[in-house]
């Protein structure tokens, strides 16, 4: 791929009651933004939300484990390989191989001090070298090296004991804010005991829970040309499966409180060539109405997007929009699935 190449994905959602999200008390994410206070949805949370939607997208075989405990994954691995060896001396083969990866291994049930990940295809490297005999380190290192996994790709692995083994990661998530001002609410709930004595009247547990309700902004950029140095042929499927899973994901906090699961009520996505564009700068001035927030977050979202392109020359390569009130943009109206075809063969086509 001879030139640099973005798609940036905005987004539009509205969440009902709801706590997707929640900080060290239990209180959804909230951020200052334009001077008043927004719901907020962190980056983290929200990507932990697409990874796990790639378990049903995507093959188990490409995808990665993020974990300490990397002892077991890769000595399921050496079993695989040699049904002979029994759970012991699989455990020590699959130590000896991570160390001579150069990861420092606590021990077989603790794992690494950090997080870490490995993607089955590398997993499967270091236990045929460790089932082959293998001694040279360098090759232990190098299957460390090699073989990401798409979500490996798409949000990076950094290792501080060893910065040769770092991936960057090839997207970046936002965290989602509301377009509008919010004022965090609470439930006071109670519980009744089933098996309390009819003379008694009263609860078996009361509590409440914190939540909102919002109209949100979400926005992520994917750098294509880096990706397909990491991923190759297998990139445009990647990128298919990464607009739909961040798409459609949403963070499980609560869910079975508040069944807040909802489709976005607009996306917008551009292909661009010169830098990726953050279009949060719409909501700076907070949006407000008594009709609703989606309609006029749409629309203040378009027009500041117009003018962004105007004022910096800044009009995206290709655009694609999903839901209504986006006439004003230069992009083309098609529908999810439509636009899930288009950028997977838009990126097949591009050398």
């Amino acid at each position: 791929m001879n030139k640099r190449l973005y798609l940036d994905f905005h987004i539009i959602q509205t969440v009902p009651p709801s706590c997707v999200n929640r900080d060290d008390t239990g209180s959804p994410k909230t951020a200052r933004y334009g001077g008043v206070t927004r719901a907020r949805v962190s980056s983290q949370s929200w990507k932990r939300a697409i990874r796990m939607m790639f378990a049903d997208i995507f093959q188990d075989e490409v995808l990665a484990q993020r974990t300490k405990k990397i002892v077991p994954y890769v000595s399921s691995y050496i079993k695989m390989l040699d049904s002979s060896i029994d759970d012991t001396k699989a455990e020590k083969l699959a130590m000896e191989a991570l160390k001579n990866a150069g990861l420092k291994i606590k021990s077989a049930e603790k794992g690494t001090d950090a997080l870490f990940f490995l993607s089955s295809a590398q997993a499967e490297a270091l236990a045929k070298l460790s089932v082959g005999g293998e001694t040279d380190k360098k090759k232990y290192s190098e299957a460390l090296k090699e073989h990401p996994s798409i979500d490996m790709a798409f949000f990076g692995r950094m290792v501080a004991s060893d910065p040769s083994l770092n991936y960057d990661a090839t997207a970046q998530v936002a965290h989602s804010i509301s377009t509008h001002e919010i004022q965090n609410e609470y439930d006071y709930f109670t519980a009744v005991d089933d098996c309390m004595p009819e003379d008694n009247a009263g609860a078996g547990h009361v509590g409440t829970i914190e939540f909102n309700s919002s109209t949100l902004y979400r926005y992520a950029t994917l750098n294509v040309h880096e990706l397909r140095k990491h991923l190759q042929q297998e990139t445009p499927a990647a990128i298919r499966g990464f607009a739909e899973a961040f798409i459609r994901s949403m963070p499980t906090g609560k869910q079975n409180t508040f069944a807040n699961r909802t489709f976005p009520d607009m996306i917008y996505v551009t292909i661009r060539t010169d830098q990726p564009v953050n279009l949060v700068g719409a909501f700076e001035q907070p949006v407000r109405s008594t009709e609703g927030y989606v309609k006029p977050s749409i629309k203040a979202l378009v027009s500041y997007a117009n003018d962004i392109y105007a004022k910096f020359g800044a009009t995206p390569e290709q655009a694609f929009a999903v839901g209504n009130g986006l006439e004003a943009l230069v992009a083309e109206t098609i529908t999810l699935p439509e636009l899930l075809d288009s950028l997977e063969n838009i990126v097949k086509e591009v050398e």
